[in-house]
């Protein structure tokens, strides 16, 4: 194998120092700045996406601070008008009781007005009757006849007596 032989060993060096020079010299001007610049690129796209991310986090924070303290207003604001609606449906309620206390006390009054009427009108009728019959009653008995007058005032007594 040539390769093992030390008499072309210096050649095969000197080959290998130019080629290694070269590529050397290549890889320092041509690509590595290239791929030295897609790496600040990748680098300067996630530092944007994070100062991104870091910026719509903080503006997700504000809107959920937003949002909670209109819900918390919302709820209050609920709350107050529950409690407004409560305290009118209460006095309406009342206003009620009290119109409908008022109708049935006069409507009590009314009908004890009736109940009385028509106690005076019994009473009118009984006396009437109590009168005709202790009238007839003494004709019967004692065969006189008395007058209208004397007869009314009896009953009237008898009716008071048994007051």
């Amino acid at each position: 194998m040539p390769q093992f032989d030390p008499t072309f060993f210096t050649t095969q060096l000197f080959w290998l120092f130019v080629t290694f020079a070269l590529l050397y010299v290549l890889m320092s001007t041509l690509a590595m700045p290239k791929i030295g610049a897609v790496l600040e690129e990748r680098q300067r796209k996630i530092d944007d996406n994070l100062d991104k991310a870091a910026q719509l986090k903080a503006e997700a924070e504000t809107a959920i601070a937003l949002y909670e303290k209109a819900l918390a207003e919302s709820r209050s604001q609920a709350q107050e008008i529950l409690r407004a609606s409560g305290e009118a449906m209460a006095k309406q309620a009342e206003e009620r009781q009290k119109q409908l206390g008022e109708r049935l006390a006069q409507q009590v009054k009314a009908g004890e007005a009736r109940i009385d009427a028509a106690k005076e009108q019994a009473l009118t009728h009984v006396r009437e009757i109590a009168g005709d019959v202790a009238k007839s009653a003494a004709v019967k008995l004692t065969g006189i006849t008395h007058d209208d007058a004397k007869v009314a005032a009896a009953v009237a007594a008898a009716l008071e007596e048994s007051r």
